[in-house]
């Protein structure tokens, strides 16, 4: 039987193990932080925080959590993202080492940073 499509992200968050439920509580709090007025969604079955548009996307894994800034925030950090994997959209984070929150805060805020001047640039 396939779970149920979660509507919010503590609804997301609650399919996982406590120990994954944990780091998925901790990236989704430095999100919070560093976007504060961004919105939580769910989006493409992930949970996403938008603000004009979604900034990031995240989701866990049996072994990693997946973080997804899309291709200008991936672009942006990949020579940060040293032994992770990654690829044009997304980078992998092991469960088993600690979250690089400050790199989630800074790739995040970039995010913000971007889409508001995608906002001011429309209506200039």
């Amino acid at each position: 039987m396939e779970k149920p499509e979660p509507k919010t992200i503590d609804e997301y968050i609650a399919h996982f193990p406590a120990k994954t439920q944990k780091i998925l509580q901790e990236v989704r709090e430095t999100i919070q932080q560093a976007v504060p007025n961004a919105t939580e969604v769910i989006s493409y079955k992930m949970p996403a925080f938008k603000q004009q548009g979604i900034l990031v996307y995240f989701a866990g894994y049996a072994k990693h959590i997946g973080f997804y800034p899309t291709g200008s925030g991936i672009d942006a950090f990949q020579h940060e993202f040293g032994n992770y994997k990654w690829s044009k959209g997304a980078v992998q984070f092991p469960i088993d080492k600690p979250m690089p929150l400050d790199l989630i805060t800074r790739i995040t805020k970039f995010k913000a940073e971007r889409d508001l001047e995608k906002v001011a640039k429309k209506k200039s």
